[in-house]
């Protein structure tokens, strides 16, 4: 699949889906990006309780899922490019956090109404949407566990190593690490510490030869070493390992 075929869908559909979707129904799910915006840092897209009638689709940049209670704000949920972040509004129409831009982000808007259609005369797409609303699912229930596990160190180098796996999912990042504009407040809130004790942790990942953060850049110094710390298993991704999705989401009927 070539993603410039795809301009706003690509990412979404080529990590997982590759060989899921036939020509057909990829061309399917790319005409229903109807509009397209560039959003700046700090936007919140959609307050808790808003109205939906249409989803997004994060074609560049990250979006936070956060939730403000006693003065503060906490990181529920991260997301980034290739996700249709609040796909499963379609189905609950109000949700119970905000979704905010970090950095600047590109935004694919698909309408609900073209949604509904679309899944009522094409049940294998249907499918498709469905697994991609249960991966955030998944997502969830892992930092759920490792914050029970761990503590900040493992906490934050899961994160890191999460988020490295899923970029390079959708052909983004490399080998040797990422760009990100995540900040150590937005570490400190999805990891439940300090954002002093995030600044130590960073060091002692750094001098321990594990992780650089700064400037906006993780760069991977051992990936193993990474992937030990944080307990990082990668299969609740459905990338790899005992969970990998193969030929399982296929429609056997497309040629």
């Amino acid at each position: 699949m070539r993603e410039e075929d795809y301009p706003f869908t690509g990412k979404f559909l080529k990590s997982r889906l590759r060989h899921a979707l036939s020509s057909r129904e990829k061309r399917l799910v790319e005409d229903l990006v109807t509009r397209v915006e560039t959003v700046e840092d700090n936007t919140v897209l959609l307050r808790r309780g808003d109205l939906m009638d249409s989803s997004t689709m994060l074609i560049e940049g990250y979006m936070l899922r956060t939730i403000n209670e006693d003065g503060q704000r906490h990181v529920v949920g991260l997301q980034v490019p290739g996700d249709f972040v609040d796909l499963h509004g379609f189905a609950l129409k109000r949700l119970d956090h905000d979704l905010v831009v970090l950095g600047r982000a590109r935004l694919g808007h698909v309408r609900h109404i073209d949604l509904e259609r679309v899944m009522a005369e094409e049940p294998h797409l249907a499918r498709i949407f469905w697994f991609s609303t249960l991966l955030d699912a998944a997502i969830h229930r892992e930092w759920i566990m490792k914050t029970a596990q761990l503590r900040a160190t493992g906490r934050i180098a899961h994160l890191l190593c999460e988020i490295w796996y899923r970029l390079r999912m959708v052909g983004l990042g490399s080998s040797g690490g990422f760009r990100t504009p995540l900040s150590q407040i937005d570490l400190a809130s999805i990891c439940g510490i300090s954002t002093v004790h995030v600044s130590r942790t960073l060091t002692d990942l750094r001098d321990g030869g594990a992780v650089d953060f700064r400037r906006g850049r993780i760069t991977i110094l051992d990936a193993d070493k990474l992937k030990k710390i944080g307990r990082f298993d990668p299969s609740y991704l459905y990338g790899e390992g005992g969970l990998e999705v193969r030929d399982e989401l296929s429609n056997t009927s497309n040629t």
